[in-house]
């Protein structure tokens, strides 16, 4: 597939990041574990320059749990503090402040020589879209303060948040990059729910899991639906249609309603814990 999409308020958004990044002290990423590397906008990188940087791997629970821990050996041997977590999950809220209190020890210590006393660290939340950076701040805040949702865009401004007397957070929209080199990255951005829905081919979506599965989890499909492996991706969504009952009139298979179907069954965890990249 040729995915693309970077809607105006993207582009805003970086310039007010870009302007918002000289006030805090820490940049924390949140990224897709089903991919990460995919998931992580270089951007950031450059923003958050010369910053202390927390990496979470959210959506940990959907991902292949081993790879899961390949993944954070990753990001830990190129010196960077890491986390597998769902954000959406109660017990991470001492996980995620005890990291930040970690990386910003050094922070601390510069204050104390100065004499400066009880002034908190502030951190800058960034992600791509739909990552789960709102959930993750109302979780860890214990209340509903940013704002949520199910698909991507849905913060479009940067919001602060006082998570306790030593920790500030700053919400802010996700935020893609221009333009994908690796037509794959653009891939999975759309499979996971990066990309908005509406500009996308169902059907190519669709068929391009299931050459994902096909090659690394051969038995989700077989599982789930009870169909076996066909070479022909789209070959493969008939047998799906046939076998979920999605058909239109004359019995014919309805494929828009299979390919909406296994991308919501990917995208919720009900074809199992799947990682879409692993570390070379």
């Amino acid at each position: 597939m040729q995915v693309q999409w970077y809607p105006g308020h993207m582009a805003k958004a970086k310039r007010i990041m870009q302007d918002d990044v000289r006030l805090v002290d820490m940049v924390i990423e949140l990224v897709d574990a089903r991919a990460p590397l995919s998931s992580r906008n270089p951007d950031i990188d450059k923003l958050g320059g010369g910053k202390f940087r927390l990496v979470l791997l959210n959506k940990a629970d959907l991902a292949d749990e081993r790879i899961n821990r390949k993944w954070k050996a990753y990001f830990e041997a190129q010196g960077v503090a890491c986390l597998c977590l769902d954000s959406r999950d109660s017990s991470v809220k001492k996980a995620v402040t005890d990291s930040i209190m970690k990386v910003a020890v050094a922070k601390f210590e510069r204050d104390m020589a100065r004499g400066i006393l009880n002034r908190p660290v502030r951190v800058m939340v960034c992600g791509i879209p739909n990552v789960g950076k709102s959930t993750l701040i109302n979780t860890i805040a214990g209340r509903a303060s940013a704002k949520t949702g199910d698909k991507p865009g849905v913060t479009k401004a940067n919001q602060w948040i006082k998570l306790n007397k030593q920790v500030e957070l700053l919400d802010t929209p996700g935020l893609l990059w221009p333009k994908f080199e690796d037509m794959r990255v653009g891939d999975r951005l759309a499979i996971m729910g990066s990309i908005n829905d509406d500009i996308l081919e169902k059907r190519e979506l669709a068929a391009c899991l299931l050459g994902i599965l096909k090659k690394s989890y051969p038995e989700a499909v077989t599982t789930r639906y009870g169909v076996g492996c066909e070479e022909d991706n789209y070959k493969q969504l008939e047998m799906i249609a046939v076998a979920r009952n999605a058909l239109k009139k004359g019995a014919e298979p309805d494929i828009d309603k299979a390919s909406k179907l296994i991308i919501d069954d990917f995208r919720a965890g009900r074809l199992g814990r799947i990682s879409l990249e692993e570390p070379l």
